[in-house]
């Protein structure tokens, strides 16, 4: 995407994706970013932006230029705690504070993303499932403390099982809460214990997660996009979207 943007979009396109989700924009703005989109022929209903609290409306302007639907963050961590922006790695748990604190943001953002003619959609790692005590977690409390006609929710499946816990019972317990779902899968953990195991990940179908079940439950919950998105490669990358592809092609989904 860095160094040749508009020929990866394509060759996105012609291994078969139509819709992609964005996470940043190369060295490209958001308008420059929709016109390579257009000549591609892919779609982009889903953004993933930065949020400034005090000025949510540039992060909204994107996702317009974009022409996209959603307007997600990819957790709030950097907005609940005093701390520098998380990466895609794996977080320090969340803890009862960040958890009520992120729910806050996340309806506020939700609010200010409804009257701009969007929707706001929260996407988790694994942090969110730190136990809080009496067998409470953090994501349970964001969807409980979360205006559902505010904010939506990104299931991040890799994230999710590699936690500990099961997409399928979350897409049973709150239907159309769901309206996307990130397809990763990951190999076994490397580290001695979950606290400090890393993900490793895999082309779909090559590690640990199952995710024909996980489609039958998502789309009765009622899912309408699902990206695939992988955090590691061993071979050239092209080589890997095409697998990834091939496997989404399997389940007919």
């Amino acid at each position: 995407m860095q160094e040749d943007p508009a020929g990866t979009l394509k060759k996105i396109r012609e291994i078969g994706f139509g819709e992609v989700e964005s996470a940043g924009f190369g060295n490209l703005s958001a308008r420059q970013f929709r016109r390579l989109l257009d000549e591609a022929g892919l779609v982009c209903p889903s953004a993933h932006l930065p949020f400034d609290l005090g000025n949510l409306g540039p992060a909204f302007e994107d996702a317009h230029a974009l022409g996209a639907q959603y307007a997600a963050s990819g957790s709030l961590h950097s907005l609940a705690v005093d701390s520098k922006p998380a990466a895609t790695a794996s977080m320090p748990g969340m803890s009862l504070d960040e958890a009520k604190r992120t729910a806050e943001i996340a309806n506020r953002i939700g609010a200010a993303a409804k009257h701009a003619g969007l929707e706001y959609a929260y996407h988790n790692h694994d942090a969110e499932f730190a136990d809080l005590g009496h067998g409470d977690i953090g994501f349970d409390l964001l969807l409980r403390e979360t205006d559902p006609e505010l904010v939506k929710f990104e299931i991040d499946c890799g994230w999710m099982v590699f936690a500990g816990r099961n997409p399928i019972d979350y897409l049973k317990k709150y239907p159309n809460r769901f309206p996307m779902i990130h397809v990763k899968d990951f190999l076994a953990r490397r580290g001695e214990n979950a606290g400090n195991a890393e993900m490793l990940g895999a082309e779909l179908g090559r590690g640990m997660v199952d995710y024909k079940p996980i489609f039958a439950a998502a789309k009765k919950a009622g899912l309408r996009h699902y990206f695939v998105e992988q955090e590691q490669f061993e071979r050239p990358i092209m080589d890997s979207v095409r697998m990834d592809y091939d496997y989404l092609q399997q389940l007919r989904v």
